[in-house]
């Protein structure tokens, strides 16, 4: 590695951990802040909020490592423009490809280690911050929450039942868009209950529009017994409450726990939700990508030339809009392939490939 490169790469390494730390502190900072009066009714002890907030500290750093790597990468090359040290590169013959690299190899080991720390540390960081907000920081019985609805609920009941609910209200304990799969002990479907509408009743649920089909025969389509009801009673012993403590969190399987649930029950007949979780696990493979893409299209703006005597907020600013419009279309995107517009590989990797050709024409137009 050439001298000029080691020292960029190093001013890189070193801005990036600054920022890394000042995201850190921002977000406890600010999350404690909102929460303080939630606290003080709790008492949490701080050795508790402690534990919460180190337990949380791979997702943050999961979260706020692409925009980091930017502003790293974009204060380090603009603070070389600004002292003449891209033209005299210029000059040298080097190319976008030569005065970058640093820049690129650096956002590749990001890439690299955002995948890794979400496929090793953020699913069960995950688990445990929520587990130990639930037990010793939500306050029991806390409105907001049972208000809040909850969309695309997942999860695994009693008697080998799994559940897809398109919306379940807790303020009403109501369920729409009701699918349940029953299988046996070798995992093959026994029973298939859709509904529009359920409703707690108090002591059971009572489902509206209920199509009930029995397989007595595994795997023998004839042997399928279907009844439907207007209303019914239904033997299920989950209550609200169990719907809202084992909803299945995405954000707690790695990729590889994701597909093989996918593999299970993608015959299941609830198109939309395993429609949803593919969206969800084709995301978990596409965002790592999309810090190196967002590197490339801030790096050509950076190393303009023109702006050499480009101040600092300039670049901090470059970096917020980049980083707020990749976002932006990848939310875009990510609505489409659950909405059943796109195809969930297509919607994961939108942005990065709108983002990517941004790039491509950048560096190709300016260099």
């Amino acid at each position: 590695m050439r001298i000029v490169e080691r020292y960029n790469l190093i001013a890189i390494i070193q801005a990036f951990l600054a920022i890394i730390l000042i995201f850190a502190f921002l977000y406890v900072l600010i999350d404690v802040a909102s929460n303080l009066d939630e606290f003080i009714k709790q008492k949490v002890p701080l050795h508790i909020l402690a534990q919460y907030y180190l337990t949380y500290l791979p997702i943050i750093l999961s979260q706020t490592m692409p925009i980091a790597c930017l502003i790293a990468c974009l204060l380090t090359f603009s603070n070389a423009n600004g002292h003449n040290e891209i033209i005299v590169l210029r000059a040298g013959g080097q190319s976008f490809w030569d005065i970058a690299r640093p820049a690129i190899v650096f956002g590749i080991l990001v890439s690299a280690m955002m995948f890794w720390m979400n496929e090793s540390f953020v699913p069960q960081a995950t688990m445990t911050s929520e587990s130990i907000r639930d037990e010793n920081i939500v306050i029991k019985g806390d409105a907001k929450r049972k208000r809040e609805e909850i969309k695309n609920l997942t999860f695994y009941g009693l008697n080998n039942r799994l559940f897809f609910v398109d919306l379940f209200s807790p303020a009403d304990e109501t369920l729409k868009g009701i699918t349940i799969i029953g299988q046996n002990a070798d995992q093959q479907i026994r029973e298939k209950i859709v509904a529009l509408e359920g409703k707690w009743t108090g002591i059971a649920w009572k489902f509206y529009k209920c199509q009930m089909t029995t397989v007595k025969e595994p795997g023998n389509p004839r042997s399928e017994e279907v009844r439907y009801y207007d209303e019914k009673l239904m033997d299920i012993k989950e209550t609200p409450k169990d719907f809202m403590r084992q909803r299945l969190n995405v954000s707690s399987m790695n990729i590889k726990q994701l597909a093989s649930y996918i593999r299970r029950f993608e015959h299941s007949g609830a198109k939309k939700a395993i429609n949803n979780l593919r969206v969800d696990m084709h995301q978990k493979i596409a965002f790592p990508f999309g810090n190196l893409v967002i590197l490339l299209v801030g790096l050509p703006l950076a190393l303009m030339t023109g702006r050499r005597k480009a101040l600092t907020f300039m670049s901090l600013g470059l970096a917020v809009m980049i980083g707020f419009a990749f976002y932006v279309t990848n939310a875009v995107g990510l609505a489409f392939g659950k909405g059943g517009l796109l195809a969930p590989i297509f919607s994961a990797w939108m942005a990065p490939a709108l983002f990517l050709c941004v790039a491509v024409y950048l560096i190709r137009t300016r260099f």
